[in-house]
């Protein structure tokens, strides 16, 4: 399981300073899954385009999210109807940076994903004060219908295109917790290509090459449809046997 990562030390750098013009808060997201069993060949053949994040001589850096939603799973309902104009709301830790922030996710009826976020160091387990008052500035409902329900951990390598405004995230070693029930994908990767526009990008062209199709797949779905007991996952059933079929999980 070592190999694979090696390819990514081949990668020119770059800073998170160095990063601030591409942070692409108002964007559209491009989704891949594929199986670690491809990794190597992958970043190997977009290697020239793209530099990759390093944080005190890390490149594989360690995320932890806390999600919320109602106690009857509205927002995780509304993305699985197919519903426009959906939020998602979490706490993420950036581990190696040793910085935390309260992120709002909206994703729009035109395909954009726009994030807000505020500064917080601690994971909010009930709002208080300046997460209340974030959050009721930019939600259309009351922030105290949302209570903590999923943790979602992995590793992400970050990469950066040298000649525009594009990221790719790679995200390995996914895990879910929801209470005592904890579920890992240790063979599943998710890339995601952020650009302010959609264009032509080096590393979508590898996929198309490797005939690996896009596909739109939620970590924050995924996550409760294969730890919560009694949630309608039939919207999303075909999306898992396709993981399980090609031995992701």
């Amino acid at each position: 399981m070592e190999s694979p990562w090696k390819i990514l030390q081949q990668f020119e750098p770059i800073t998170l300073k160095e990063m601030d013009g591409v942070k692409l808060m108002n964007r559209t997201d491009t989704k891949f899954v594929f199986s670690i069993s491809s990794f190597e060949q992958i970043m190997s053949e977009v290697r020239e385009h793209y530099k990759v994040l390093e944080i005190e001589g890390n490149r594989l850096c360690r995320y932890e999210t806390l999600y919320y939603d109602t106690h009857n799973y509205d927002l995780y309902y509304q993305h699985h109807k197919g519903k426009l104009n959906r939020y998602k709301i979490r706490h993420r830790t950036y581990v190696e940076s040793h910085t935390g922030f309260l992120e709002v996710k909206f994703k729009n009826n035109k395909g954009r994903t726009i994030k807000t976020r505020i500064s917080k160091a601690d994971v909010p387990y009930t709002w208080e004060e300046e997460s209340e008052l974030f959050l009721s500035k930019t939600l259309p409902f009351k922030p105290q219908i949302l209570e903590p329900v999923l943790w979602i951990n992995y590793n992400r390598y970050t990469l950066v295109n040298k000649s525009g405004a594009e990221r790719v995230t790679i995200d390995l070693g996914l895990e879910f917790i929801k209470d005592e029930n904890k579920q890992t994908f240790d063979r599943l990767v998710i890339a995601e290509v952020k650009q302010d526009k959609r264009k032509a990008s080096p590393f979508m062209t590898v996929m198309k090459k490797h005939h690996i199709r896009e596909g739109s797949i939620s970590k924050y779905c995924m996550g409760i449809a294969v730890t919560c007991n009694g949630v309608k996952r039939n919207n999303f059933k075909s999306k898992l046997s396709t993981i399980k079929h090609k031995n992701l999980c």
